[in-house]
């Protein structure tokens, strides 16, 4: 069988990681809820200055009120993982993520700062 001519000879892929606020998470004071979503602000933002993440931002008027944000990093799905073990909303419970390989038809997407990650593949034969 002819391979899909709708189908990419190449992919950029990124690690994208999708925030979710998981059923069981901890109630806090507001004022703790405060300080810990300026600490996780904090530290998205300096992954971002580092180069680690191109892109991130919250979730809003979606389907699903447990997703709250997403972010498209630069490294690879355990770097991502650790990273986001790192974050005091995570830390705290109020936030779990999701990692995964984000595949895109390649240079259909760029970043301003071009820190993307230089990851291009194709599509294994099945």
């Amino acid at each position: 069988m002819a391979r899909d001519p709708n189908i990419p000879d190449e992919f950029n892929v990124y690690t994208l990681v999708i925030l979710r606020r998981p059923a069981d998470a901890p109630d806090l004071p507001e004022e703790e809820l405060d300080r810990l979503q300026s600490l996780h602000l904090a530290h998205r933002a300096a992954l971002r200055d580092q180069g680690l993440v191109v892109a991130n931002g919250p979730f809003l008027e979606q389907s699903d009120e447990s997703l709250r944000g997403m972010s498209i990093f630069t490294c690879d799905l355990a770097e991502a993982a650790r990273l986001n073990e790192l974050d005091p909303l995570v830390i705290a419970g109020r936030l779990a993520y999701d990692v995964m390989e984000w595949w895109i038809a390649a240079d259909t997407l760029t970043f301003p700062n071009g820190n993307a990650p230089d990851d291009r593949r194709s599509l294994p034969d099945d």
